[in-house]
């Protein structure tokens, strides 16, 4: 069980590392932040018919739920495959740390972009190379930074 919680500890640590090279170049490059995950609240609200608040879908509060939303669902995709980590680490314990961690990144990715496509937020076929870029560079990071969290976390019980 303690796998579970090393991972869920290193999803976390390496959320704040796809965070801090998202940002990164959003300051280098000057390019604006992504609003695909608010986007996909809004696409969430209208297939499930739920609301944000009583003020109506264009509120500013309706906005600015969708707004934490967002970004909490990534976080919450970061310490699923964190603990998706722990959890094969644990299974295959001989299998090279760097494949895991790239499966970590990938999963990430996947547990973010697919949704968004499924519900026709964004389509990855469309992208450019500089948006794959962008995507694929902080997912790397997220990858290379759960496995260190948890390898650093080792349990010597």
């Amino acid at each position: 069980m303690t796998h579970l919680l090393r991972g869920a500890m290193a999803g976390a640590a390496g959320t704040t590392a796809l965070n801090t090279v998202t940002y990164l170049d959003m300051a280098l490059r000057a390019r604006p932040a992504s609003t695909t995950p608010e986007t996909t609240v809004r696409r969430v609200e209208e297939v499930t018919g739920a609301r944000l608040s009583r003020a109506g879908r264009d509120s500013e509060k309706e906005a600015n739920r969708r707004s934490g939303i967002g970004p909490l669902l990534g976080i919450a995709t970061g310490v699923v495959a964190g603990t998706l980590y722990g959890t094969a680490r644990s299974r295959w314990p001989r299998l090279p740390v760097s494949l895991l961690a790239i499966g970590a990144g990938v999963a990430a990715n996947l547990g973010s972009t697919a949704p968004m496509a499924g519900l026709g937020v964004t389509d990855p076929r469309e992208w450019s190379a500089a948006s794959w870029i962008s995507d694929i560079v902080p997912h790397l990071a997220f990858g290379a930074v759960t496995a260190l969290a948890y390898e650093l976390s080792e349990d010597e019980s």
